[in-house]
């Protein structure tokens, strides 16, 4: 574990990790992945804004809507800065890492694809990044490929580069898979569609809160993620995208705050980012957002993923002894904090549920992502997932509960 990662002092921003269940026992929070938990400063910051500057953005000029407006394009600065976007105009905010997909489904997308144009997507997708190209294909009549996934839970960049040499118009894939952990390699995923003039989307949802990620390396021309996976408050999320991708996009939603001039028949836009944030926007969420990115940035990005990588490392060879278990994606060394399972003669759910009398908290099901479930030929997995406060003790619960599970099922 690294050392200037102090897990106790961590736990204690975090109150939820205190309490105690229903069962009497104490919480051990193994499903970050689903949505990871808020610490102190994330609350008191939103709960502080209610208290004293809550106003609407941008339309007033008194003293509390001037701070709203501040403390809202102030978040905005902090999210660029942390992904290295070239501008805070580059940062939309969306509700969540579906809606920043959809964005570029509905506005790039209906704008610049037409029928039997390729889309390459991969078969290890969260449903966010199916059901909206399986959407635009049933509505215009697109072609969606997809890159394989290997026995061993990584992309087959084999195929992936037979695939573009039919020059598709759009490459859309996950970073890190919310069910096998595995982290592709972005970056050259990205430099491979550049090459043949595609336009690469990337799902953030599960890389940005774990790994240092950096937009302007990567030369993602979308990157999408959420802030209630990474510290932040539900109900938020960003769209990373280039100016001159934005600047040429239709408007997604209208309304206020998105126009710069109305009139009976006809409208201009705003100007980046506005221009693509329609209404009143979640601005006691941007604030919790800001501030999650803060405290990721003051913990340091590096050291949360180097102890993931031990905790995960340490789960995988726990799990590995229980007798029936099996795990599912690549080698820790290949994967973020995720260890997905199933337990012979047991099902994922029945073993959730068994778990959760004991206090601990995994996901079972197929995690918004059946087509993967099939690839393996399974209708479920459960998952443990961890974060910057997860510890090797809460892993030793599990296989304890796991074992209890056992005993049960005979």
């Amino acid at each position: 574990m690294p050392m200037s990662l102090n897990i106790k002092e961590i736990r204690k921003d975090f109150p939820i990790l205190e309490r105690e269940t229903q069962s009497g026992v104490r919480l051990t929070y193994l499903d970050s992945t689903a949505t990871s938990q808020k610490p102190l400063q994330v609350i008191e910051a939103m709960n502080d804004y209610y208290r004293r500057s809550n106003a609407n953005i941008h339309r007033g000029v008194h003293t509390l809507a001037e701070e709203a407006t501040a403390m809202y394009e102030g978040a905005r600065e902090k999210i660029a800065k942390f992904i290295n976007a070239s501008s805070p105009r580059e940062i939309i905010y969306t509700r969540n890492t579906t809606e920043s997909i959809n964005l570029v489904a509905y506005s790039w997308a209906r704008a610049n694809l037409k029928q039997g144009d390729l889309v390459i997507l991969t078969e290890m997708e969260h449903h966010s990044n199916l059901v909206p190209w399986h959407m635009l294909q049933a509505e215009r009549g697109i072609e969606l490929d997809f890159i394989p996934v290997t026995d061993d839970g990584l992309l087959d960049l084999e195929v992936y580069k037979a695939l573009l040499k039919r020059t598709p118009k759009l490459v859309s894939f996950t970073h890190m898979s919310n069910v096998l952990g595995t982290i592709n390699p972005a970056g050259e995923i990205i430099r491979l569609g550049h090459e043949v003039g595609a336009i690469m989307l990337v799902d953030g949802a599960q890389s940005v809160p774990h790994l240092k990620v950096d937009v302007q390396a990567l030369d993602a021309d979308f990157y999408a993620f959420s802030a209630h996976k990474m510290c932040g408050p539900t109900g938020i999320g960003a769209l990373h995208g280039k100016s001159a991708l934005l600047e040429a996009m239709p408007p997604f939603m209208g309304g206020g705050d998105m126009i710069k001039e109305v009139k009976l028949r006809s409208f201009r836009p705003n100007t980046l980012p506005h221009k693509f944030e329609a209404g009143t926007p979640a601005i006691a969420e941007a604030v919790g957002f800001g501030v999650a990115v803060d405290y990721l940035t003051k913990i340091g990005m590096d050291d949360i993923a180097a102890h993931e990588h031990e905790i995960t490392s340490y789960a995988l060879e726990r799990l590995e002894e229980i007798p029936g278990v099996k795990l599912f994606g690549p080698s820790a060394d290949k994967k973020g904090g995720v260890a997905a399972f199933t337990l012979e003669g047991v099902h994922p759910h029945d073993v959730a549920q068994i778990l959760d009398r004991d206090g601990i908290a995994v996901r079972a099901g197929h995690h918004c992502a059946q087509p993967l479930h099939e690839k393996f030929s399974i209708p479920a997995t459960s998952r443990a997932s961890f974060y910057l406060y997860s510890t090797k003790e809460e892993v030793d619960l599990l296989v304890n509960g796991l074992y209890k599970v056992k005993e049960m099922f005979g």
